[in-house]
């Protein structure tokens, strides 16, 4: 009798199908673009100033001023190799530099956030006494003795412990746990506090200039509304097991597809896309990256002692002390009382 062979393995049912996910989307280097963008703020800048300040000479200096400030951070940045680096201006209210890096030190975010304050008052201070021991010394209508107070005073502004000022900045980088409720609350003060200068400053001048700051408190709700959006987009990622902490290269191309389903899902600027399976590019497809590298961890390095914590502080309280410590004439600031 001949032996009838059954095979150990059934085929698989034919409900079982393979997901194919393509390559997560890429782009091409956008350096020019990120350059072409920060002159076309400039632009902006400058067009939208030309009608605000008094004269052409102040809007020159004003612009020198920003520029001085970001440059020291765009320079600290470039050497802690940030990536995509760019300075752009928001008219009114002033300029930033954006860059990214998924491993945030917190000595370095120290170094790069006094590396815009500190250069600018140091030089603010010699030229005060550049011209105290000049005198007379002007551009156009400008003194010699304003551009260094301007200087001095702009810088310190940026020092002061108010969220998304430097100052602030650094109180929730270095000193804060950015994650924490104080932190939550530090932000939501600065909030309060900017959108009541604000209005003081209005309510007392008539200036319309003051209400723009009326942004900042704005952009920072905003931008709270939207950690919230992440936090709750990371725990849905979470829950599905995919592994945040990762950069976006190394990031499986399963798992953007998978992030991908969970920000249209979550995000209404995405609920007309199509989720997947099957998987395809979208007309948005750039937009989207974006998000799904938002959405992805970035590692705060907690390298800052107790010992570097007090110097900071020190350096930090020098920076406000020295004006009054050098004796200058301080006079110039009574007009922004």
């Amino acid at each position: 009798m001949q032996d009838i062979q059954v095979p150990d393995e059934r085929p698989e049912e034919s409900g079982a199908q393979t997901i194919d996910y393509p390559p997560k989307y890429q782009t091409a280097p956008a350096s020019d673009n990120v350059w072409l963008r920060s002159l076309t703020s400039l632009a902006l800048y400058l067009l939208l100033g030309y009608y605000i300040f008094p004269s052409y000479e102040m809007l020159l200096l004003i612009t020198g001023i920003v520029m001085f400030h970001e440059l020291g951070h765009f320079l600290a940045m470039k050497y802690f190799r940030y990536n995509d680096l760019g300075i752009f201006f928001i008219p009114l209210l002033g300029a930033y530099v954006s860059g990214t890096k998924r491993e945030v030190s917190q000595r370095q975010s120290a170094i790069i956030l006094l590396a815009g304050p500190l250069p600018g008052v140091f030089l603010g201070i010699g030229l005060y006494f550049l011209d105290r021991h000049l005198g007379g010394i002007y551009w156009g209508d400008i003194s010699l003795y304003t551009t260094s107070l301007l200087l001095i005073l702009l810088n310190l502004l940026n020092l002061l412990p108010i969220y998304p000022l430097d100052g602030g900045q650094l109180l929730n980088r270095v000193f804060l746990d950015e994650e924490s409720l104080v932190s939550r609350i530090f932000i939501f003060v600065s909030v309060a506090a900017m959108a009541w200068f604000a209005w003081h400053m209005y309510s007392r001048s008539g200036n319309a200039f003051y209400l723009a700051l009326i942004a900042f408190p704005v952009m920072l709700l905003l931008r709270l509304r939207t950690d919230a959006r992440y936090t709750a987009v990371e725990k849905k990622l979470e829950a599905a097991g995919i592994n945040l902490d990762t950069s976006y290269e190394e990031m499986p191309d399963e798992d953007y597809w998978k992030i991908r389903d969970v920000l249209i899902e979550t995000q209404p600027a995405f609920r007309d896309l199509q989720p997947g399976p099957p998987y395809s590019y979208s007309d948005r497809e750039d937009k989207m990256m974006l998000q799904v590298q938002g959405s992805l961890q970035r590692n705060l390095i907690q390298d800052v002692s107790l010992p570097g914590k007090i110097l900071l502080l020190l350096i930090w309280i020098g920076a406000f002390a020295a004006p009054w410590l050098l004796e200058l004439d301080l006079r110039f600031f009574e007009r922004f009382r």
